[in-house]
């Protein structure tokens, strides 16, 4: 499985034609999401219908909750990141996420995660 990131379903709503090909091929029963990213994209909605089209979306994917062990792992990577990288609690659950289920990460924004020892980054083929 692949953990995307929220810019990852972003492009994907924007038809960015090679994030389309390259999620094909990893292949939706491979894509897993956090919780944190169903909020991203229920909170950039612009009106009811787009907000339902996400969700119809949504189900078709695996959510991964936030539980109390990726909750703590986000915390430490906040307190020994935030300052010294500016790592925001939302991209530290994602990031705790992807440690907890020893998953890779798919992200536009590579340096928003690189530093992160434990964290496995997804480059495309």
């Amino acid at each position: 499985m692949i953990l995307c990131d929220t810019n990852i379903l972003i492009e994907i709503y924007k038809g960015k034609p090679d994030i389309i090909r390259i999620i094909k091929n990893i292949r939706q029963k491979n894509i897993a999401i956090s919780d944190v990213t169903c909020a991203e994209l229920f909170f950039g909605a612009r009106n009811k219908k787009e907000l339902t089209v996400i969700r119809k979306d949504l189900d078709k994917l695996t959510v991964l909750p936030i539980q109390s062990n990726i909750s703590s792992i986000a915390v430490k990577l906040v307190e020994k990141y935030a300052l010294s990288h500016k790592l925001t609690f939302p991209d530290a659950l994602i990031a705790a996420t992807a440690i907890y289920h020893d998953m890779e990460l798919y992200t536009l924004n590579i340096k928003d995660f690189r530093f992160l020892d434990n964290v496995k980054l997804f480059k495309p083929e």
